[in-house]
């Protein structure tokens, strides 16, 4: 049984989403960020850089445990090791990758700069604001113009719309009205609606 130690937020969610839709038994472990749990040094020797999601896998690559931390591995890892939500044709699995380092090169970080400027910041930082949420609208707006007339952000369900869903559940905390996106919207709607991902982003 894999172990996940995660906790509520959209890069942890990515990982339980994958696990559900997958089906593979795991159990989770929460290590509450707000409490600083993941500075804990049981948890640095799976996770160095004090971030989560993490996992071990006991039966790894050649039976041997395995532990991985940062989620667009785990999500690779996963993928590979399940031969699920990765497409086997090589053109069209890079296809796949490149949306999934879209989300982990430029939905996550600029997504998250939003959450801290506009929830966590002291005090507002006109600057900070201006910048990040300017640059939040126009991933919105790249992923609004790929989703034309597609299902999905690659062709077939993939850990690219795995990856990106619980980014942009938060859409609110970007201050962004998904109706000014419409194919956003009918791919939000379309992944949502997937029992898995119900699921998944209830963990922890």
């Amino acid at each position: 049984m894999i172990d996940l130690y995660t906790w509520s937020t959209p890069n942890g969610r990515k990982v339980s989403n994958l696990l559900e839709e997958t089906g593979l038994p795991y159990r989770v472990v929460p290590i509450h960020i707000g409490r600083g749990e993941q500075f804990a040094p049981d948890f640095l020797r799976i996770s160095p850089n004090n971030r989560i999601p993490a996992i071990v896998d006991p039966d790894g690559p050649g039976g041997q445990p395995l532990s991985l931390f940062e989620s667009g591995a785990i999500l690779l890892y996963l993928a590979r090791k399940t031969g699920r939500f990765l497409p086997k044709d090589p053109a069209d699995e890079f296809k796949a990758i490149q949306w999934l380092m879209f989300q982990m090169g430029g939905v996550g970080p600029m997504f998250g700069q939003v959450h801290h400027f506009l929830r966590a910041a002291p005090e507002p930082v006109p600057y900070a604001i201006s910048r990040y949420t300017t640059e939040a609208r126009r991933l919105y707006r790249v992923l609004d113009g790929h989703l034309q007339g597609r299902d999905y952000l690659a062709d077939s369900y993939s850990v690219a719309d795995i990856a990106t869903y619980p980014w942009i559940a938060r859409h609110e905390w970007h201050q962004v009205d998904l109706a000014e996106f419409p194919a956003v919207q009918a791919w939000f709607e379309r992944v949502g609606a997937r029992p898995a991902v119900q699921r998944g982003m209830a963990v922890p």
